[in-house]
């Protein structure tokens, strides 16, 4: 199977300090993988490497056979990654389907003019956008809060928005950043069953890093674990998790 993304090499220095060294990851399309590792080993400084928040020092990034090493967020994000973020990030004070069609903003255009004129076109976009931002939210059962302002939402709901709104850019790639957090154990085995669903019917590939390790092994088929910005062990989920190396550094911490 055809790679999704390959990182190699990929390094970054933050006053003199290592925070990722020689980082290697090879991804295949329609995989769920796992990034893992203690507090501070530099899981979201690779997020924030491999979505252009960082320039690497060295290495390189390439998503599905293109090379988008150092290039900016928003030509990353064109060129197929979206992430969410552990502490959420949305527009508060935006209502539910706004969020998800500032996403959708990446694939329908209009002119400043259509819009202030209210053209024929600007409609038929503006139609087209929610058409396919409800559909999204249905996918989260938030289609019946559509209305509602973001910051009104449930914490797992806002969750749940963030993910949407990231499909709404149309990824080939998905970064989660511990979309489990703040979750109680429901809210937990349902963000489980919406993520194989988003894999299987979004033709998907999923990246993410999770303290859960009941949902960590629960869906994802590899992890790569770090530790102090280095890579400590990778492969199938059940392999690294029973790597003593690993228990010793994460599991039992």
């Amino acid at each position: 199977m055809a790679a999704m993304l390959e990182v190699k090499n990929l390094g970054i220095s933050f006053g003199g300090l290592r925070a990722v060294n020689a980082f290697d990851l090879t991804i295949e399309k329609g995989a769920l993988y796992g990034l893992i590792g203690p507090n501070g080993a530099g899981k979201t400084t690779v997020f924030n490497l491999l979505t252009g928040v960082y320039k690497p020092s060295e290495g390189s990034v390439v998503l599905d056979g293109q090379d988008i090493t150092g290039k900016s967020t928003i030509e990353i994000n064109k060129a197929g990654i979206a992430r969410t973020f552990q502490n959420i990030r949305l527009f508060k004070d935006m209502s539910v389907l706004d969020n998800v069609k500032a996403g959708l903003h990446n694939h329908h255009k209009y002119s400043t003019l259509s819009g202030i004129f209210r053209t024929p076109s600007y409609r038929r976009v503006e139609k087209e956008m929610n058409e396919r931002a409800l559909e999204l939210l249905k996918v989260f059962d938030l289609d019946g809060e559509a209305d509602y302002l973001a910051s009104n939402l449930p914490y797992g709901k806002q969750r749940k928005l963030e993910i949407a709104r990231a499909l709404a850019t149309d990824p080939k790639l998905l970064l989660l950043d511990e979309p489990a957090a703040g979750m109680n154990p429901n809210e937990t085995k349902e963000l489980m069953n919406t993520i194989h669903f988003v894999r299987d019917n979004f033709d998907m590939t999923i990246l993410l890093i999770e303290h859960d390790m009941k949902l960590v092994s629960g869906i994802c088929e590899e992890l790569t674990v770090l530790n102090f910005g280095e890579v400590l062990c990778q492969g199938k989920t059940a392999n690294v998790l029973s790597n003593p190396q690993v228990i010793t550094a994460y599991l039992g911490e």
